[in-house]
């Protein structure tokens, strides 16, 4: 069996729901043979390892532990979905405080048990937050973490197929930027139907602008969909999508959909965001983003969004004032 690299990848938060479909997923893409499941809760943690190993996966050297040291010594590369989940009635931001905390310990972990590590996806909630708070604590370079931000994208592209009732494939390049919240800004510039641009549809018979309000209203609140209907928060499309990172970050194929990334360029300063990015072995690069006036304004409510949930967790003191990031970090200017 061939793996795209032998390295080690740890799964933090793998006795939840994304965390095993993380675990499952990862072995079926043939990663690596190497997996490390890390929860503090053992039992659960244990059931998750016993049908794995019963899936009869060959090749694999699945190991789990409840020891955080022992699942972070000698890592290349983790993915992290160790913080608490939405539920029935919950923003990603009401779990704003008690996920900071996690991330903020997190950070430190990764900084005293594996500094070397290549690449870190944080997928929990608020995830431009915790990303953020993990990125500092951690020590590392801002191109080494990235937060999960696809599903946005992803929904989008989904809401579209529903509306057209055409194949995905006709669908291309749905974007969303900005932050993984209810002040995420949809894009319809990026997006083609049909080789056609989505801009050129709106407001004429073939997508009304009543209705094209309507699905970007659907997009921002397809997690609660999801939870409405199921009684849980979203665990397969989070699980997928943020092993696609990590495998890009191996060295795979590319993402194909915007992340979750450090930025501070004078246009947008010291957050973690949704950009239009590339991951590779070199870790996350973006570019700025650009479109319509509206699209644009959207973009900046919601920077200034993530801005104030950012001062929040200041004002916790869960981490400092941004002049003293780089005292922190010396990896962010």
């Amino acid at each position: 069996m061939e793996f795209l690299t032998n390295e080690k990848l740890t799964i933090v938060g793998a006795a939840g729901m994304i965390g095993s479909n993380m675990a499952q997923t990862a072995m079926m893409m043939k990663l690596t043979p190497n997996i490390c499941l890390y929860d503090p809760y053992a039992p659960a943690l244990e059931g998750v390892a016993e049908e794995l190993y019963q899936c009869g996966f060959e090749g694999i050297n699945l190991t789990y532990t409840s020891d955080i040291k022992e699942a972070l010594t000698g890592t290349d590369y983790i993915v992290s979905s160790g913080g608490a989940a939405r539920k029935a009635g919950m923003t990603r931001e009401d779990l704003l405080k008690g996920n900071a905390e996690i991330a903020a310990q997190f950070g430190k972990d990764i900084r005293q048990y594996c500094p070397n590590v290549k690449h870190v996806v944080v997928v929990f909630n608020p995830a431009d937050i915790t990303g953020l708070i993990t990125l500092l604590y951690s020590g590392l370079k801002p191109s080494q973490v990235s937060t999960l931000a696809a599903l946005d994208s992803t929904r989008l592209q989904n809401e579209l197929v529903k509306f057209f009732k055409i194949p995905a494939s006709k669908i291309q390049n749905c974007r969303t930027y900005g932050g993984h919240g209810e002040q995420m800004a949809v894009f319809a510039s990026t997006t083609t139907v049909d080789g056609d641009t989505l801009t050129n549809w709106i407001g004429t018979t073939r997508l009304p602008e009543a209705e094209w309000n309507d699905i970007k209203q659907r997009v921002i609140q397809g997690g609660k969909h999801i939870i409405d209907l199921r009684g849980r928060s979203s665990f397969q499309s989070p699980a997928y999508l943020s092993i696609e990172m990590i495998a890009a970050a191996m060295g795979g194929a590319p993402f194909r959909w915007p992340a979750g990334t450090y930025v501070s360029d004078g246009k947008f300063d010291h957050i973690m965001m949704a950009m239009e990015t590339s991951i590779t072995k070199d870790g996350i690069s973006y570019k700025q983003v650009k479109g319509t006036p509206v699209e644009e304004q959207e973009l900046e409510n919601s920077y200034k969004h993530l801005c104030k949930l950012r001062d929040e967790v200041i004002e916790m003191g869960i981490i400092p004032a941004i002049k003293d990031w780089h005292m922190l970090n010396p990896n962010i200017k």
